[in-house]
């Protein structure tokens, strides 16, 4: 089954303070490692980028492995991953869908989402247990137990993605929109070490895992 990824890196930084898709992690772009991360378990790469960042951002991605497009995105999350399903081949029976923002996932979680969408599942979110103490915004206490923190990769049979994205508003993530067309959602393990830079904290974060994060044993396509 063949297997492409849309990796999602049009957001504004506006918590970052600046473009976190560009901020120099490792010698390296953020973005470029959540790329080069996709390629080894995918067919081909499409990056989803601002329409105002497109000049720099085929200049950073030059040479990488694996990227096939380079596109615009759009005033929502999931208008940039309509935007990046639209360059994605017909003929790709999976689809995933990564964070630019997320340099840290290894191909062992790339393979994992990939094994649970070829063993029947629609949708397939990674996720790890909350770990912190949870108050509502009135004081109350939230019980923790049961509840993930969510992460990308996420992974779906193609066509339940493309249906799922026809005619639907803005959601938080898309195995949102394809559980509300019926579509079934599995969950598989998570890593603790895959954070996704949101403040300069986190990129400081990247850059101590970065040396033992595992980048061997991708599944390809």
């Amino acid at each position: 089954m063949s297997v492409w990824t849309v990796v999602v890196a049009a957001g504004r930084g506006e918590r970052f303070g600046g473009d976190k898709q560009v901020a120099d992690l490792g010698g390296r772009p953020v973005v470029a490692h959540s790329v080069s991360a996709a390629a080894q378990a995918s067919d081909g790469v499409v990056v989803v980028v601002a329409a105002n960042k497109r000049t720099e951002a085929l200049i950073l991605l030059e040479g990488l492995d694996g990227v096939a497009a380079v596109v615009n995105g759009g005033a929502t999350r999931s208008a940039s991953v309509r935007s990046g399903l639209a360059a994605v081949p017909h003929d790709a029976e999976i689809v995933l869908i990564h964070d630019g923002a997320r340099p840290l996932a290894s191909a062992a979680l790339f393979a994992r989402v990939v094994a649970a969408v070829r063993a029947g599942a629609d949708a397939v979110v990674p996720g790890v247990p909350v770990a912190d103490s949870l108050r509502a915004t009135d004081g109350s206490v939230v019980d923790r137990g049961g509840l993930i923190a969510v992460q990308t990769p996420q992974g779906f049979r193609a066509d339940r993605l493309r249906s799922a994205h026809v005619g639907c508003d803005d959601a938080s993530d898309d195995a949102t929109l394809v559980e509300a067309a019926g579509g079934t959602v599995v969950i598989v393990d998570g890593e603790a070490a895959n954070l996704k830079i949101t403040r300069p904290i986190d990129l400081v974060l990247a850059g101590g895992a970065l040396g033992v994060v595992d980048r061997g044993g991708g599944d390809h396509g």
